[in-house]
């Protein structure tokens, strides 16, 4: 059955916004060139998704999908410029920490009613949970692909290397804490290698540091957004931890270093579990475990990430990106994308079904860290206008970053800069 059939209705945004566009459904006999952006150039993850784009051709002769793998440094603000140039994508991965901005600005199409209808689809698979970040007044306007744990890569042969214990010994003892964890970190660095890496932070994505910071219970502002909690002390406390980390103690690279964990180069790695792919195989192989964050002083907790897949409204097919959204997501489709992506979906989140896509990650593993992560863990920092406030904040930041740095004053100039943009 041809899958654009199994739709009952047109997504009504995208009929008000386009209304000439595919009147008379001609889209279903006319050529149409979807282009999706994504942030991963990954070979393994590109091989997937094509997969699944040449499924829904071989179902939709006429369609064909392209995925466009933007920086992920520049990836937000290139999918605007290209928004604002009027040649937007007909769908786009979304971060986490724009899901307010794209969500409430009414760029995106709805996506519910063409979901429900979608044969076999099973949209009250897809958790409440999941779903909010990407949802505003009981409409879903993006679909959450990815719901991934922070957690910790380690390094096994390194940290015994300098006479410590693993994390695993230390989570069997009950001592897996910030403490013990940054103690390693330094006894490696002591020994010649690199300790801690909180991967893709590179002194200016701060908003990857709370997988730290929430461990002091610390946020960059209100729950509800409207005041700037940077210099409250949580925050001061878990960031004059980091600061110590990197100049005093050398647990963490400091500022200009570029150091690979996946190369064998550090003890651990603060990253998710889509990363596994990174791990090496044969004779650069190591041994290697993946545990949860560390507790912090406010007590265990866990930090994820999360990508949604959203179908702009304007843009030129939003009707065939809707559908080929439905076929992406679809519950066998969902299997394949767990492979790299934890799912949304509650019937895929068992350490049995997560393990025949995920074979290098043992149940255990998969059982404490994504599924336990997922079930309990706090999405990365989000807010409207987060562009700007993001630049504002890593500028203020730059001055942290210096072996005298004056935390508490540092974090006060911080709340200063934004507190008028929050």
């Amino acid at each position: 059955m041809n899958h654009l059939t199994r739709l009952k209705s047109a997504t009504a945004l995208a009929a008000l916004i386009v209304p000439l566009a595919f009147a008379g459904n001609a889209w279903a006999q006319d050529t149409v060139n979807l282009r999706m952006t994504i942030w991963s150039a990954n070979e393994a993850h590109l091989a997937m998704f094509n997969e699944i784009a040449a499924a829904y051709q071989a179902e939709n002769p006429n369609v064909t999908v392209t995925f466009d793998s933007l920086p992920f440094d520049t990836y937000t603000t290139t999918l605007t410029t290209q928004i604002a140039g009027g040649n937007p994508p007909d769908l786009a991965w979304i971060l986490e920490t724009t899901a307010a901005d794209f969500v409430n600005s009414g760029a995106l199409a709805p996506l519910r009613e063409s979901f429900a209808a979608a044969e076999g689809y099973e949209l009250d698979d897809v958790t409440e949970q999941a779903t909010a970040l990407w949802s505003s007044d009981g409409e879903l306007y993006a679909y959450p692909f990815s719901t991934s744990p922070f957690a910790i890569f380690a390094n096994n042969d390194l940290i015994t290397e300098a006479g410590q214990q693993t994390p695993a010994e230390l989570i069997a003892a009950g001592e897996w804490n910030w403490d013990n964890a940054i103690a390693i970190a330094a006894a490696v660095a002591d020994a010649g290698h690199d300790g801690l890496i909180v991967r893709d932070f590179n002194y200016q994505i701060w908003q990857n540091l709370a997988s730290i910071w929430r461990g002091w219970g610390a946020s960059p502002w209100s729950e509800d957004g409207d005041t700037c909690t940077f210099a409250d002390q949580p925050m001061v406390d878990a960031m004059s931890f980091i600061h110590n980390a990197i100049f005093e103690t050398g647990a963490m690279p400091g500022p200009g270093e570029s150091v690979d964990f996946f190369a064998g180069d550090a003890a651990m790695t603060i990253t998710q579990i889509s990363r596994a792919s990174l791990l090496p195989q044969g004779d650069d192989a190591f041994d290697w475990d993946l545990v949860p964050l560390p507790a912090g002083p406010a007590g265990e907790y866990a930090v994820i990430g999360q990508a949604g897949i959203g179908v702009f409204a304007n843009g030129a097919n939003p009707e065939v990106a809707t559908d080929f959204l439905a076929f992406m997501t679809n519950p066998e489709n969902s299997r394949k994308l767990a492979q790299f992506f934890p799912p949304a979906r509650a019937s895929l989140l068992t350490a049995e079904t997560l393990g025949l896509t995920n074979p290098l990650l043992s149940p255990e593993q998969l059982e404490s860290v994504v599924i336990a992560g997922i079930t309990n863990g706090v999405v990365l920092p989000g807010h409207e206008g987060f562009a700007q406030i993001q630049q504002t904040v890593r500028a203020e930041l730059d001055a942290l970053w210096t072996p005298d740095a004056d935390v508490e004053a540092v974090l006060a100039s911080v709340c200063d800069r934004i507190g008028s943009l929050l």
